[in-house]
Order: C-alpha cells, then sequence, then structure tokens
C-alpha cells in the first residue's frame, strides 16, 4: 500500500519508518525543509534509540521519502495519515491551527484527484473534531463529499516515548474508528500483521478512548505519588506498598503509570487533560477529579522546589531534564518547571541531559531548545562529571543508566535528591532524599 503520512514529529516519524518497515512505500509530508533534509539524509529528526537506524534503512531501501510537497503526496498514495500535533491554548482548548491547515492541503489535493483517497487522524482531537472541523475542512477545499467521494476514520496511537517501536508492534489494542465499513477494511488490511486485539468503533468513540486512556494515565501518576507523599510521612516504603497493590491486575490494572515519584510531563497527559476539562465546562459537567489532577501533579514540582531549598544550598546539579530517559523531548516538562523556578531564586545550577544535548546540535527540538529555553541550554555541562564536581546538591530528574554512576564520585557532603527512584530499595536517610519515599 502507497502512504503518505501528514507531520513528522513524533508519532509521523515512528509511524512513517515503522509502516515503511512493512513493506509499505511512504511518503512523509511536512512544511520544515530542515526535517525533510533530515529524513531524505537518512537520520532521523527525534532521538530515541533504534529510531534513527529504522529510517536510515527505510531510505535506503527506497522505501521512505520525504517531501514538503503535500499535493505531490496525496497523488501519489491511496491513505493519507495525519499525525500533526494539537498544542494547547491559553485556556485549555486545543489549538487545531495545523489540523485546519493540512486538511485545507490535502483538500485541495482530492479536488483534482480521480481515485478515492483514504483519511486516517492519528492526531488526538476532542470527539466532534472529526465531524465539526476536519470533515468540514476536507469537502470544502475538496469539493467533494465525506463517505462518497473519500474515506475518513481516525486511528489513536499509543505509542510512549522511548519505548514506540515496541509500542508500534505490541500495542495493548489496535483501534479503528470509522463510521463506514469500507473504511474499516482498509485499516484492517494495514494492521494485518501486529498481534494484537483490534477494535472497530464509531468515530467519535475512539476520539473519546484517547482522551480516556490518557487522562487516566495521568490520574494513576497523581494517585501514586499522593500515596507515596503520605508513606513518606508515615515511614513506610511507598513502593513496597504500590508494588503489593499493583498485584492486583484484575481491578487495578497496568502497574506502568503506579509507580510514586515526580510529576508527569510530556506532549499528551497535560494537554489531554486541559482540554477535556474545557470540554466539561462548555458541557456543563462537573468533573472534580479530573480538574484535581493537573493542580496535584503541579504540587509535585513544587514539593521538589522545597526539597531543594530545604537544604540552604545554592550549587544544584540536575542529571536528566527532558521529561522521560531516552528521549529529547522537553514539551511541558516538569523538571524544566523545576529548573526555572530555581533559577528564580538565584540557584546556581549545572545540568547534563545527553539525550538534550543531542538535540541541541541535530534533531527537530534543536529550534525549541534555542527559542524557549536558551537560558536553561547555557548552563548545560558536557559530562555528569563535570556536574557532580560543581555541585553541592544533585537532583536525579530521569532514570537514565548513566546517572547511577555518580554513586563512587559523591562527596561525604553532598545531598542526592532522587525525583525517580534511580536506586531501588533506598529509602530517605542520611545525604539521600527520595521525593516520596
Amino acid at each position: 500500500m502507497k502512504l503518505s503520512v501528514f507531520g513528522l514529529g513524533y508519532v509521523g516519524c515512528v509511524s512513517a519508518a515503522c509502516f515503511a518497515k512493512d513493506g509499505h512505500e511512504v511518503i512523509g509530508v511536512d512544511v520544515s525543509q530542515t526535517k525533510i533534509d533530515i529524513i531524505n539524509n537518512g537520520h532521523s529528526p527525534i532521538v530515541e534509540a533504534g529510531i534513527g537506524e529504522l529510517i536510515a534503512e527505510m531510505v535506503q531501501a527506497q522505501r521512505l521519502r520525504a517531501t514538503t510537497d503535500a499535493a505531490g503526496a496525496i497523488h501519489d498514495s491511496e491513505l493519507s495519515l495525519i499525525c500533526v500535533g494539537t498544542p494547547s491554548n491559553a485556556n485549555g482548548s486545543l489549538d487545531l491551527d495545523y489540523v485546519k491547515r493540512v486538511c485545507e492541503d490535502i483538500g485541495a489535493a482530492l479536488g483534482t484527484k480521480r481515485t478515492r483517497h483514504t483519511i486516517v487522524i492519528r492526531s488526538t482531537m476532542l470527539p466532534g473534531t472529526i465531524e465539526g472541523v476536519v470533515i468540514p475542512a476536507l469537502e470544502m477545499h475538496s469539493g467533494q463529499k465525506a463517505g462518497r467521494d473519500f474515506g475518513i476514520c481516525i486511528n489513536p496511537e499509543f505509542l510512549r516515548e522511548g519505548t514506540s517501536l515496541k509500542d508500534f508492534y505490541a500495542p495493548p489494542f489496535t483501534l479503528i474508528g470509522a463510521d463506514e465499513e469500507e473504511v474499516a477494511t482498509v485499516l484492517r488490511q494495514l494492521y494485518a500483521h501486529i498481534d494484537a486485539p483490534l477494535y472497530v468503533t464509531g468515530i467519535k468513540a475512539a476520539e473519546m478512548v484517547k482522551y480516556a486512556c490518557n487522562c487516566f494515565h495521568a490520574l494513576k501518576v497523581s494517585f501514586a505519588n499522593e500515596i507515596g507523599n503520605i508513606c513518606k510521612e508515615l515511614g513506610i516504603d511507598s513502593h513496597q506498598v504500590m508494588d503489593v497493590f499493583c498485584q492486583d491486575t484484575k481491578l487495578n490494572l497496568s502497574p506502568y503509570y503506579l509507580k510514586p515519584g515526580f510529576a508527569f510531563g510530556g506532549s499528551c497527559l497535560p494537554k489531554d487533560l486541559r482540554a477535556i476539562t474545557y470540554k466539561a465546562k462548555e458541557l456543563d459537567v462537573d468533573v472534580p477529579v479530573l480538574s484535581s489532577i493537573l493542580p496535584s501533579n503541579r504540587r509535585q514540582v513544587e514539593r521538589a522546589f522545597d526539597m531543594v531549598m530545604r537544604t540552604g544550598r545554592k550549587r544544584i546539579g540536575i542529571l536528566g531534564f527532558s521529561f522521560k530517559a531516552g528521549t529529547d523531548d522537553l514539551r511541558e516538562s516538569p523538571m524544566v518547571t523545576l529548573i526555572e523556578a530555581l533559577i528564580g531564586k538565584g540557584m546556581q545550577l549545572s545540568i547534563y541531559d545527553r539525550d538534550v544535548s543531542l538535540a541541541r546540535l541535530f534533531g527537530a527540538n534543536k529550534e525549541y531548545i534555542e527559542r524557549e529555553i536558551p537560558h536553561i541550554s547555557q548552563l548545560m555541562r558536557a559530562s555528569v562529571k563535570e556536574v557532580v564536581d560543581n555541585s553541592d546538591v544533585l537532583i536525579i530528574g530521569n532514570k537514565a543508566e548513566e546517572f547511577r554512576e555518580i554513586e563512587a564520585q559523591l562527596r561525604g557532603e553532598q545531598k542526592v535528591i532522587d525525583l525517580v527512584r534511580l536506586f531501588d530499595e533506598r529509602l530517605t536517610v542520611g545525604t539521600y532524599e527520595g521525593i516520596c519515599w
């Protein structure tokens, strides 16, 4: 099958590379010439283990190429995946500008195409967005009718940054939201090689499933953190409590998010919580639990800040500040929020993150780093040792394995504040303090 993938951010890059690996001919489409050049040169614009090698292999095999020519990509493919971002507006609603723009481009191309085309939405959008925004834009700019002249459906992604390749081929399930069987059949063929349950629902139901999943993941993180905070004050090992709690796989479900630690971040959970609570306000539906998750998450950042301030020390080392080890993604990273608060209090910071350092030199996040956090970028150091040597307090911000080496480098008076429980079984004592254990 010939595919075009619109939006070469995280989801788009992973989707394009994996579908190419499965034997499809894939055309990546983006407005950024930088991303286009990176991919066509056999490199990855995102930082994650395995992605660069896969893109290089697929480009060399001539099953993956990238272009800024949306019309050409539509005419050279049978099916298009829309993977553009849907960031938050200031009030929590979704900014759909990228979605509207790509629908206009696709619609204009469909207007001059004689064969039927299928459009698949991978972007996360609130229920009703395909019906109220996507389809009208496609119809207006193509002069065609959805369901009659072109197919439309939603195929939410469930990719975790850092493990996306594994997640692509071993998802919890594959979800297709389609209101016509012909479109569902096309998507079934696309995922025929994936060994996972496949569910077909209506479009609106599938739009909502993604929000239900992400809101629950966010709730689980905050729930585990609050339990952990109480456990610490009672002298209880919170990880022991939650390890037992997670043995109940019938009622308590997945243990993945149920680990007390630092605040959640990234491009999905905060944005999706804001969007669904904004929608609830529009509907006059009271959602006190969902509305409490982001404030609880912010409190976890404040808790870490208070721990640092209580040390009374000024030289602070940060080890890891992308929201997750193995990725360079800094969008809504709680570590960035913590760092900025410490800078505001006059702390002398030394920062190290290997993946962010790579992104500063090469990758799609280079522009973000230079535009949004240049003041933080200037505080970055070249090695773990350099941070250890220049700090009296060390904050561990993600679970990069190389941070374990600090044990052999610590001076007696240095204090370690662990936000992720890098050192298993260790509890707060002496110079080591866990955020909620």
